[in-house]
């Protein structure tokens, strides 16, 4: 705990100065920054978006369509670096919270823009006839899922990720502040897993596809360093789940696109053709070292 406590001003202004990891990028308003198009290839869906957790949803949408043979489900992965790329004109009219994934759907008429993770993923879902129950409760159950995990990640990402990781000081009020609620979310998860093959009940969906990103990352500890802290293998549903998913070909696929870290054989910068996955990853396109 500091020493001295913050008194609020009655009104805030903005310091550059402070924020931390991000604070080059991170400002109190929207819109673009300077002008630039997005690109646009053959296919009828046009993603703009990063492996991050709520990029890799789409691209293992996209793989998983692809896979149960929605041929229609073609798409042209573009990167767009969260480096103030996602303040161009181009990638702002598509998304005005400047935020990845951003999609336009070009297979009708008219182009039509589709941003936030969720919203994506019900799109292709209803467009498709796929990865989500017509009706009922299982319709319900996905859904409620779904809608959980984009209300929860906040949570992790930006509460427990940003104080435990990325903060300029360890703050321990806010670091166990947020540990305790990431840590009920795992409970939530792991109660509902012990009943249920997977979070809509006994098929794979888009509330599968929605929470592994983030909550399967988490339990194998490969983001924020933060599986010991956390006691992520005390969870043993979410371990059963996060395997069992992993194991997907269109899965190991989806996670690959837009990746730009780690093993460079598991890096596709962007992907328009479903041969990029053997001819285009890092290992085979950069330069020896």
């Amino acid at each position: 705990m500091t020493d001295t406590t913050f008194e609020p001003p009655k009104v805030w202004t903005w310091n550059k100065e402070n924020g931390g990891q991000f604070a080059n990028i991170n400002r109190p308003i929207a819109g673009p920054t300077h002008d630039k198009e997005l690109p646009v290839g053959k296919h009828p869906f046009q993603l703009y978006s990063l492996a991050t957790p709520n990029g890799v949803k789409v691209t293992v949408m996209f793989e998983e369509l692809l896979a149960a043979g929605h041929s229609g489900a073609e798409y042209d992965a573009w990167l767009i670096k969260i480096d103030g790329n996602q303040f161009g004109s181009g990638f702002v009219g598509v998304n005005p919270n400047s935020k990845i994934p951003a999609l336009l759907d070009r297979s009708g008429p008219a182009p039509i823009r589709v941003f936030e993770s969720g919203a994506i993923l019900v799109h292709l879902a209803e467009k498709f006839g796929a990865f989500l129950p017509t009706s009922g409760q299982a319709r319900a159950e996905t859904l409620s899922w779904l809608f959980w995990q984009m209300g929860s990640a906040p949570f992790l990402g930006g509460g427990f990720g940003h104080f435990y990781a990325y903060a300029p000081t360890k703050i321990e009020y806010a670091i166990n502040r947020y540990a305790m609620e990431v840590k009920r979310q795992l409970d939530v998860l792991d109660r509902r897993l012990a009943d249920n093959e997977y979070l809509g009940g006994a098929d794979y969906t888009i509330a599968d596809m929605a929470t592994w990103p983030w909550y399967g990352a988490l339990a194998k500890g490969l983001v924020y360093g933060a599986g010991e802290f956390l006691s992520v293998q005390d969870y043993k549903n979410v371990q059963r789940w996060t395997d069992e998913i992993a194991k997907r070909p269109a899965v190991k696929r989806g996670r690959m696109v837009n990746r730009v870290s780690g093993d460079p054989a598991s890096q596709l910068h962007e992907r328009h053709d479903a041969s990029d996955f053997e001819t285009k990853t890092q290992d085979k396109i950069a330069p020896a070292t």
